[in-house]
């Protein structure tokens, strides 16, 4: 009984840890192909539909999104194809571009 509580303690200090590694990041993406108003739309449509993503805002004047998310969950890669899939390929910003809505 006494190594059954033991192990049990053990798997749940475990299981929090990991949980304590996962941070929420932000990135900017560079989007390539929004043309029209209802591209940045688009855009954040095809990023918040990946779990994990906590808030997108896309600038139409500056082609690029700022996306937080929680890195347990999904990857920068994953955003970039998310968009690219959608039509509007993606690459991580070189400069700082912030994003508004």
């Amino acid at each position: 009984m006494k190594l059954i509580v033991q192990m049990t303690v053990l798997g749940v200090g475990l299981l929090t840890s990991v949980i304590a590694l996962a941070a929420e990041q932000t990135v900017h993406l560079a989007v390539e192909n929004m043309t029209c108003a209802s591209c940045p739309y688009i855009v954040k449509q095809s990023l918040t539909a990946i779990p994990g993503v906590v808030n997108v805002a896309v600038s139409f004047e500056k082609k690029s999104a700022t996306v937080t998310f929680d890195d347990a969950k999904t990857t920068a890669d994953a955003l970039m194809g998310a968009t690219t899939k959608a039509g509007y390929p993606a690459t991580l910003a070189t400069t700082d571009t912030t994003a508004t809505q």
